[in-house]
């Protein structure tokens, strides 16, 4: 009979023991599932705030994309007529140097009816 009761407290604090370690462990889990969790609603979060990144991102892409197009096709205009505009450039220059020169008061006059006279015998 003292066997049994020696041996059925043995088992009592075993059964304890064995019960308080699952009670830890449990509580380490559910800890673990605590902290797991917020992990990954961080990670969650932070992978929504890099997709509304990627899609501003993405427009930005776009209007820098057309904004390189149009100042593409004006350097294209520019490089394409740019001779006839250096040549118009140059015919201005020389009227305002003609026109400076016949407003500080030098006569012109003798100079075109000079091409004209050289028009006329071509």
């Amino acid at each position: 009979m003292t066997e049994a009761t020696v041996s059925e407290k043995d088992a009592q604090a075993d059964y304890e023991t064995l019960m308080a370690d699952a009670g830890d462990k449990r509580a380490a889990d559910s800890k673990a599932v605590t902290e797991k969790s917020a992990a990954k609603a961080q990670g969650e979060e932070a992978l929504l705030a890099e997709e509304d990144n990627k899609k501003g991102l993405g427009v930005q892409l776009m209007e820098t994309t057309q904004v390189i197009a149009n100042l593409h096709s004006e350097c294209d205009w520019l490089l394409q007529y740019f001779d006839v505009r250096k040549e118009a450039r140059a015919e201005e220059i020389d009227a305002l140097v003609k026109a400076k020169a016949v407003l500080s008061g030098a006569d012109y006059s003798l100079v075109q009816t000079a091409r004209r006279s050289l028009r006329r015998s071509a």
